[in-house]
């Protein structure tokens, strides 16, 4: 098993990943779906691409012995911190040790590129998925911000949302 930089090579591979993980009954396999709370998909090759091609974005993938994408996270640096986004494990193998390895290989992402901090936004009744980040060394900040209810790219509410953000000293 490996950890490296995704290429565009990749998205078709990390698009499935991801939207198996989070969105339609495969992802309910696991326990990081958000299903009951949205439709539609979680992202898309478009985007995914503009992931890979942002300034300062780089997505982190973490291969099987047989080079499959078993894993992801998209880590942006913003100022003296880096943005922690779409951590994704495949669902059959949730709770496997993946997602820790996925934010060890962050926590040195972030202290390679001199930021002391990592932040996240997670949706705020996703309390599993809070308290597993919590045990990772994850505060929460008092901070909140809105859903983008209205943006489909974001998937289709089936109700209310909204974001709090997680930050963590590496």
């Amino acid at each position: 098993m490996s950890i490296s930089k995704a290429t565009l090579a990749d998205i078709p591979e990390l698009n499935l990943l991801v939207n198996s993980a989070y969105r339609g009954d495969s992802s309910k396999k696991g326990w990081t779906t958000e299903a009951d709370l949205l439709g539609g998909i979680r992202t898309d090759d478009e985007s995914l691409a503009s992931l890979l091609n942002k300034e300062n974005s780089v997505m982190l993938v973490h291969r099987n012995d047989e080079g499959k994408i078993i894993g992801c996270v998209n880590l942006q640096r913003n100022g003296d911190k880096v943005y922690l986004g779409m951590l994704t494990v495949n669902p059959e193998l949730q709770g496997g040790g993946v997602g820790k390895i996925l934010l060890k290989a962050s926590d040195d992402y972030a202290k390679e590129t001199g930021c002391p901090k990592l932040f996240m936004t997670v949706i705020s009744i996703r309390t599993e998925l809070i308290d597993w980040y919590k045990r990772h060394g994850y505060k929460e900040t008092g901070e909140r911000k809105p859903f983008p209810m209205d943006d489909p790219k974001f998937g289709l509410p089936k109700v209310p949302l909204e974001f709090i953000v997680l930050e963590k000293e590496v």
